[in-house]
């Protein structure tokens, strides 16, 4: 058994952050509910507890709070934010709303005289007076930033040390799992798929499988992972929605010929097309959608009979944002709440589901997986349905494939491309000259962000020179564009996705 790190959530929007650097510190780390008991906390047995950051204030009513045995016991606790309130206010030291909020990177004094550092901030309640018995250890110029009690093994920090905006936040976390809780670094990936593949054919043995692929990341990972453990056990549907970015379709298709399962395709472009017609709205877009690939997906496998188990893609983070047993529900994910009574499955197989994003990806890459896919950037479930603003129209997706794949292909091929790069188009026309004639056609926004962890991310300032090729390419190669701009906001205050 590997040791734990228990990261108490609070409703934190970096709390996946926080398990994820754990994790790449070779510790493993659960994400549970802030309210969680001491007697479940018992139960799991961390060598170190983190509090997350959350919306609420410590002072104010109904505030989200833990059960107080936790600090009873001798656990090193380590608190982010309101986690460092919620320590600050248990231990009877003073947490009040500050004259003016912190927000973003703010230069941070260490006590000892340590060189000045930048942190991520995101808070307006301070704490004005650390509790009886902890040392200040760091300051910004307005508020203490960080306090710690050695003999108790508490300390908070007020600002995020997950995020890649805090220098040196990596170290902090380092030194509170490897310093204070005395890590042994025993978590890896590297037999996961032996494992794994042990524990599937014991559930299974000779029974058939069927999986829903959508040609993303985590179900075609699941599916490579099955068939290596099931040979010829599995059959993969896939529900072609013809809303997928150029030649998509084809090399999902292409990357599963040579694997051992059945490989389904459902052209389903024009029935999606039908029922997305004359809706503008990009949430009753994503709901449309959701309902008629879980349509699809019955009716083929309604005509594969019975098939006793049902596998999903589902990683950890779905369970964590649907609430899981214990979690806050921030959004629900289709993968995650039960199985479809009328197909008749008798039990779920979900082999990636305690895995986060970027370990899955190391997964597929020890599978054997395509660069193309396994290192596919992140694509919304709807598809380019998001990314025209609007109602989505065959015409429109032509448009926008064509666009998106030049984005895709020039940018690409720079010495350090974006994290993230695509095409949206928009609802607005504009004239425009082509030729001796005049045109009033619509106009394509060009995205690129560079991000490390795709929860915040900054615009990429790419050359004036290689924008104006993809401009000139798009607007010369694609009919019915007449302008391009660039999108230079960062998230926050916009997303990465336009709807």
């Amino acid at each position: 058994m590997n040791q734990v790190v228990l990261v108490l959530d609070f409703g934190g929007q970096y709390k996946e952050l926080i398990a994820r650097s754990v994790r790449n510190l070779e510790v493993y780390s659960v994400i549970k509910h802030g309210s969680l008991s001491v007697k479940e906390v018992c139960q799991i047995n961390p060598i170190g507890i983190i509090l997350t950051g959350g919306p609420d204030s410590v002072y104010g009513k109904g505030a989200a709070v833990c059960d107080k045995k936790i600090f009873e016991l001798g656990i090193p606790i380590l608190g982010i934010c309101y986690g460092m309130h919620l320590l600050c206010q248990t231990f009877d030291g003073k947490v009040k709303q500050g004259s003016v909020g912190e927000y973003g990177r703010v230069e941070v004094f260490p006590e000892n005289g340590d060189k000045s550092f930048l942190a991520l901030m995101s808070h307006r309640d301070i704490v004005e007076k650390a509790p009886k018995g902890f040392t200040v250890t760091a300051r910004t110029k307005n508020n203490i930033a960080s306090f710690e009690c050695v003999k108790r093994k508490l300390y908070g920090v007020q600002f995020h040390p997950e995020t890649a905006h805090t220098e040196g936040g990596k170290e902090i976390i380092k030194s509170f799992l490897y310093d204070v809780c005395k890590a042994k670094g025993d978590y890896c990936l590297d037999d996961y798929i032996e494992k794994e593949t042990i524990r599937i054919k014991e559930r299974v043995g000779t029974e058939k499988v069927l999986l829903g692929l959508s040609g993303g990341v985590d179900s075609s990972v699941c599916a490579a992972l099955l068939s290596r453990a099931l040979p010829n056990q599995l059959t993969c549907v896939f529900v072609d929605h013809g809303l997928m970015r150029e030649n998509e379709g084809n090399e999902i298709e292409e990357a599963f010929s040579n694997r051992s399962l059945n490989f389904v395709r459902v052209n389903a472009e024009k029935r999606f097309l039908k029922r997305l017609k004359g809706i503008i709205e990009p949430e009753q877009k994503r709901k449309i959608i959701g309902e008629e690939f879980v349509r699809v997906f019955e009716e083929e496998a309604g005509k594969l009979g019975c098939i006793p188990f049902l596998a999903q893609g589902t990683i950890y983070p779905d369970i964590v944002e649907s609430g899981g047993k214990s979690g806050a529900t921030i959004k629900s994910h289709h993968n995650v709440g039960g199985l479809p009574d009328e197909l008749g499955f008798k039990e779920i197989i979900e082999p990636l589901s305690g895995l986060f994003k970027d370990e899955v990806r190391i997964i597929g890459r020890k599978l054997g997986l395509p660069r193309s896919l396994v290192n596919r950037q992140p694509f919304p479930g709807p598809g380019l349905s998001i990314r025209i603003i609007g109602e989505v129209a065959a015409n429109k997706l032509d448009i926008l494939r064509r666009a998106d794949s030049i984005v895709r292909k020039e940018l690409s091929e720079l010495k350090n491309p974006p994290d993230q790069y695509f095409a949206v188009l928009t609802d607005t026309r504009s004239v425009g000259i082509k030729g001796d004639d005049r045109t009033y056609d619509l106009v394509v926004a060009v995205c690129a962000v560079y991000t490390d962890d795709f929860m915040t991310c900054e615009y990429a300032q790419v050359s004036h020179k290689v924008l104006s090729k993809i401009s000139t390419r798009i607007t010369s190669e694609v009919g019915g564009v007449s302008r391009v701009v660039y999108d230079i906001t960062g998230k926050p205050p916009a997303t990465i996705e336009w709807e």
